[in-house]
């Protein structure tokens, strides 16, 4: 028997789970006269729905900034006082040695560019390529070793030839 629950109820069920204090979801189940299953699926669909309506606040790590983002962060944090400074990188993931680092990559002229860190499709076509090499090679060592093997057979069958010969 399949009952239909209005989304008013589930909100209020939901309110008395991740209210419970130190009971158990298993109490509160019981308590409303639901499964313990359906309440689960509930809290998992509210977790959902959470997670989708949150922006993604994942920071990016400082090895993921490109060099014109790096130059953008170091021009506006550019005549910042220290506190303001690491406020704005508090914001940003960073820490304030990230920024003096860019610094002196760029004044280097050794800007963290696509071409100074090889992107993951060029470590993939790299490790390809180093095993297409890698056979290439045992391939050229079993034909180098064939034909040394060959050579000494061949000197050895004249070798006997000659014998008999005389």
């Amino acid at each position: 028997m399949n009952i239909t629950y209005s989304s008013a109820y589930k909100e209020q069920a939901l309110v008395k789970v991740y209210s419970r204090g130190n009971r158990t979801i298993q109490s509160v189940a019981e308590e409303l006269n639901v499964k313990l299953t359906t309440l689960k699926t509930w809290m998992k669909i509210k977790l959902k729905q959470a997670r989708n309506e949150q922006p993604n606040t994942v920071e990016k790590r400082p090895q993921d900034w490109r060099a014109e983002e790096q130059l953008l962060a170091l021009q506006e944090t550019y005549g910042l006082t220290e506190k303001a400074k690491h406020a704005w990188c508090r914001e940003r993931g960073l820490f304030a040695h990230h920024l003096l680092t860019w610094k002196a990559a760029f004044c280097k002229g050794q800007g963290n560019t696509e071409s100074s860190l090889p992107t993951q499709h060029a470590l993939r076509e790299l490790k390809e390529q180093n095993h297409q090499l890698k056979r290439e090679l045992t391939r050229k060592e079993k034909a180098l070793a064939e034909a040394a093997a060959l050579l000494i057979l061949q000197k050895k069958f004249q070798a006997l030839w000659e014998d008999e010969a005389t």
